[in-house]
């Protein structure tokens, strides 16, 4: 295994710049991609993550203006750039590589991750290596302070068979969840941080703890990227070709969130984990941060949390998960089929409009 020569500070930080400078094309190009709202939370969140501010501080609006103002002119140069190769040692790696960039780069401390997010959009960032483990035959890597990273704020993803925990990234990421939570969503709130020995009316506390708080899911997100990569409802390769197929449409939201849904509720992952260790915080935490079409797809979830509140039995959230996996092996199964037919028929207008009328109707996704 080749190491950086040297391992100087200048040569890391060169890499840094070589990566955060892909970081800003991607932003550049595809930052259109996302909601009006979504992409005030995720400038939000690089702003902070640029001027290392904690997650609850909030600056300004006349400095987060003048920000936005300097990113915007920052994007307009750049439109029309390609990724650059990371150069390492003299020698060129192409930027999705990581393989052999991390070949290089883990004997330093340092994590590369690139690859594609929702509707595809290219995402890339760097990273400090805190700690790595084996779960299952699969590398976990806890990562820590990101040297580089574009909009994505994520904690947790899967590269090359292994999971990743930005753990940077992450606390901004469950900041944010609980800061917009919505009114549904404050009774599971308000029962997890009870169960913490915390009250949702005294911020200051919150504000003390979330790290710690955060440390404690860190392998609830450890266990959804695990029922991923273990689950074989919605085989990977198929579900791969359809969200290339459908990038930025409700097929490719439901499909993504089918897959999610099918992560937590398989036998590895988030939620039977849960229930194993009865972490009735964890669980309290999922419930309140359901939202959007997964909370509109596990319908039975909220009210078997509902009855847990009052009673602690966790047998009800154990029949209510077994059979959220059946419905969502039943919308995957149903995908795949209908996939696999547009195939044969070489006709993905034919699967695009069977997907509208069999599966997206109902979830008013489709006229």
């Amino acid at each position: 295994m080749r190491e950086l020569s040297g391992k100087s500070a200048l040569e890391l930080e060169k890499i840094a710049g070589q990566v955060l400078h892909n970081c800003r094309i991607s932003d550049s190009q595809y930052a259109g991609l996302y909601s009006i709202c979504g992409l005030a939370m995720r400038m939000r969140d690089l702003y902070k993550w640029e001027n290392g501010l904690d997650p609850w501080v909030e600056t300004d609006p006349p400095k987060i203006l003048e920000w936005i103002g300097e990113k915007e002119d920052e994007w307009d140069k750049l439109a029309d750039h390609e990724f650059e190769d990371i150069i390492i040692n003299g020698e060129k790696y192409d930027p999705f590589d990581t393989r052999a960039i991390n070949a290089i780069l883990e004997p330093c401390g340092l994590f590369y991750g690139a690859g594609y997010a929702g509707s595809l959009r290219p995402t890339f960032f760097l990273s400090n290596l805190e700690d790595k483990k084996n779960l299952k035959g699969h590398t976990v890597y806890i990562l820590g302070k990101e040297q580089a990273r574009d909009l994505l704020t994520l904690p947790a993803l899967t590269q090359d068979d292994c999971i990743l925990i930005r753990k940077e990234s992450g606390i901004l990421y469950f900041w944010d969840q609980i800061f917009f939570i919505k009114d549904s969503g404050r009774h599971a709130l308000r029962f997890a941080l009870n169960s913490l020995g915390l009250s949702d009316k005294d911020s200051k506390a919150l504000r003390k703890n979330l790290r710690k708080i955060f440390a404690g899911e860190i392998e609830r997100y450890i266990r959804h990227e695990l029922g991923e990569l273990r689950d074989t409802a919605f085989d990977r390769d198929l579900w791969r070709k359809i969200i290339a197929a459908f990038p930025h449409t409700p097929i490719e939201l439901l499909a993504r969130t089918i897959k999610d849904l099918l992560a937590d509720t398989t036998e590895y992952g988030t939620l039977q984990y849960i229930i194993r260790n009865q972490k009735a915080a964890s669980l309290a935490f999922y419930v309140a941060f359901l939202d959007g079409l997964a909370k509109e797809l596990f319908v039975g979830l909220p009210e078997a949390f509902s009855e847990f509140s009052r009673t602690y039995d966790w047998c009800i959230l154990e029949e209510t998960v077994s059979e959220g996996y059946r419905t969502f092996k039943s919308y995957a199964d149903s995908m795949s089929a209908i996939f696999r037919e547009g195939q044969e028929r070489d006709d993905m207008e034919w699967t695009e409009k069977e997907m509208g009328k069999s599966l997206l109707a109902s979830l008013g996704l489709y006229r």
